[in-house]
């Protein structure tokens, strides 16, 4: 009788136990442009928008930039980005909030930088380039 007891509760206790909601996120839209920070190189600044399409409020979300095509050495007239190190805080934004079913900002620069050559023609977006969403917190 014991033994059914506990095993009446324990399936008592597990109907109720609640799932765990998980936050989720997507880009919803993401714009690349191109500036000319010196006399003699120019860089890739990111904006655009996270949606929140999961069930619970999300806080502390992380969005950075990656040039998929660029490669990690560092020449003129070729595009260059050092996916390997650690962003410098102008490289990534951070949204402190976002309500379930909201809508988000988000900008950064530097995703990849150019340095001109000798003969000073300015260079075009490269391919692959995206917005990475890197980490956030689910608002319990």
């Amino acid at each position: 009788m014991i033994i059914l007891c506990l095993l009446f509760m324990s399936l008592f206790l597990v109907a109720c136990e609640k799932e765990k909601k998980q936050g989720k996120l997507s880009i919803a839209e993401q714009t690349f442009h191109m500036r000319q920070d010196t006399e003699n190189t120019f860089t890739i600044d990111a904006k655009g928008k996270i949606r929140n399409i999961g069930d619970v409020d999300v806080k502390n979300v992380v969005v950075t930039g990656y040039c998929r095509s660029c490669p990690g050495l560092w020449g003129v007239g070729q595009w260059q980005t050092s996916p390997d190190l650690e962003r410098m805080p102008q490289q990534k934004d951070t949204i402190n909030y976002i309500a379930a079913g909201g809508e988000e900002s988000f900008s950064f620069t530097e995703v990849a930088d150019y340095l001109l050559t000798a003969d000073r023609k300015t260079p075009e977006l490269p391919e692959k380039l995206e917005a990475v969403i890197e980490s956030f917190e689910t608002v319990e």
